[in-house]
């Protein structure tokens, strides 16, 4: 406004300097002149009378008219002014809270999926790919996708990455944000809360059943069947009656459950014959399953290399063979199950044998240091990434079920060596893994006794509730 009144004092000055300069002549080009430059006459009149409104400091003194700004509004509170600011950047902040969580998008990764093909899939390039795993170490964790992951992205009005989140566990993420000359890598931890539960349970027709009606999912039902089937053979040995105990770790984000952790301590009873096992964990992060006097669970080979349905045929040296109709002795156990189950390695050992054996079929067959040895037969298809000189760890998966050879169906004809002498499976005494090393003994008998003291509290607690 003050730049207004400043152009009508000019333009007066200039209309009398040429009044003073001009001649007859030239009278009316001045009026005309005049008459361009004349603003509205309502524009003119609030011009003059906002000028003529000086602050009583101007009329007084020399000071220059300020400038009409907010400053010259009437002052709210100070503490109404800090309220009003910090709501203006709430709202600020909650509304680029919520144009960003409406951007991001999520996929699920698909069976074959790589980095490369998800990129594709919304719009992004080669050279994307190369600069998001350029990131960082951490972004390496790109490479190491599996089917049904989920990875968040944003795009921008261009199309181009903004951002990716991608949980590289449950308890870590990996964000990956744009800068100006590429993309920033960062991990974000997200820790889990460790909580203690237990169950208990009686059999009543089997340990599945069971375990579900005390609360347990599958997998710690799985876990438990683990854990003592080096003693108890589940598919025959278990009786109505039989019990349990378990404890075990479950894991909790934010107040939620994840899901469930290890167990860690457990009791079993089959035929009045009881079984504890703790688990312990070594200064060196390994940990395995123990007895109470420190002997492992684990023996150096497992009972049943097979989840199966019903043994189909026992060792037996006088078996009449069901194909042949003649006499030919069974020096191994057949396991029948679905063409397709996993057949896992019975220990620890090494491949000698990967290939077609006339009545065998498909075989496999391992050896476990010197003395002992184990075969497969029968199998459908052989574990990808296996040959004869890999090295095999306890319970990896070698096979799969299947009736090749001169088999009448699907199942796992399993034989057990000693010395190369055959050996009943389901008898032979297994040898035992090792046992706590004396060094770590007085570790051990300190992490496990607070454990051991728990299945007594639960048992005796509810036996006590029992009796009531």
């Amino acid at each position: 406004m003050r730049r207004l009144h400043l152009a009508v004092v000019s333009i007066s000055a200039l209309s009398g300097l040429v009044l003073l300069t001009s001649t007859p002549d030239n009278a009316e080009a001045l009026r005309q002149a005049e008459e361009s430059l004349e603003l509205p006459r309502e524009a003119s009149i609030a011009l003059t009378e906002q000028t003529l409104e000086l602050p009583p400091q101007t009329q007084a003194g020399s000071a220059e008219p300020p400038l009409a700004t907010a400053a010259t509004l009437p002052e709210a509170p100070a503490s109404e002014q800090t309220g009003s600011a910090l709501v203006a950047v709430d709202e600020a902040l909650e509304e680029s809270e919520r144009l960003d969580t409406a951007h991001w998008e999520q996929l699920t990764v698909k069976s074959g999926d790589s980095l490369a093909a998800i990129f594709k899939r919304i719009g992004l390039g080669p050279r994307d790919v190369h600069e998001v795993l350029s990131a960082g170490e951490s972004a390496q964790a790109l490479k190491r996708i599996f089917p049904g992951d989920e990875i968040h992205y944003v795009l921008d009005d261009a199309g181009k990455l903004g951002g990716l989140r991608y949980p590289v566990d449950e308890s870590v993420t990996l964000h990956i944000a744009r800068e100006d000359d590429g993309y920033l890598a960062s991990l974000e931890a997200n820790p889990l809360e460790t909580r203690i539960n237990h169950a208990r349970g009686t059999i009543d027709s089997s340990l599945f059943l069971a375990g579900k009606s005390a609360g347990l999912n599958d997998g710690l039902i799985m876990e438990l069947a683990g854990i003592f089937g080096w003693d108890v053979d589940f598919a025959l040995d278990i009786r109505r009656g039989d019990q349990f105990s378990v404890i075990y770790e479950e894991l909790y984000r934010d107040g939620e459950k994840v899901r469930n952790g290890a167990i860690i301590a457990a009791e079993f009873i089959n035929r009045d014959r009881r079984f504890r096992a703790v688990r312990y964990t070594r200064p060196d992060g390994e940990a395995d399953y123990y007895s109470e006097d420190g002997r492992s669970m684990r023996k150096a080979f497992l009972r049943s290399p097979v989840d199966f349905r019903r043994i189909s045929s026992r060792y037996n040296p006088n078996r009449l063979h069901p194909k042949l109709g003649i006499k030919r002795p069974h020096r191994g156990v057949d396991y029948a199950a679905a063409t397709g189950t996993p057949i896992r390695s019975a220990g620890d050992g090494k491949i000698v044998f990967r290939g077609v054996k006339g009545g065998y079929g498909n075989v496999v067959i391992v050896q476990h240091g010197s003395r002992y040895s184990t075969l497969y037969a029968h199998m459908s298809r052989f574990a990808r990434g296996h040959r004869v000189g890999s090295r095999v760890r306890q319970g990896q998966t070698i096979g799969y079920v299947g009736a090749t050879g001169l088999a009448t169906g699907p199942h796992l004809h399993y034989e057990f060596r000693v010395d190369g002498v055959h050996r009943n499976p389901l008898t032979v005494k297994l040898p035992e893994a090792e046992p706590i090393p004396e060094h770590l003994r007085a570790d051990f008998e300190t992490q496990v006794s607070p454990l051991l003291a728990q299945l007594n509290v639960i048992n005796g607690t509810e036996l006590a509730s029992t009796g009531d």
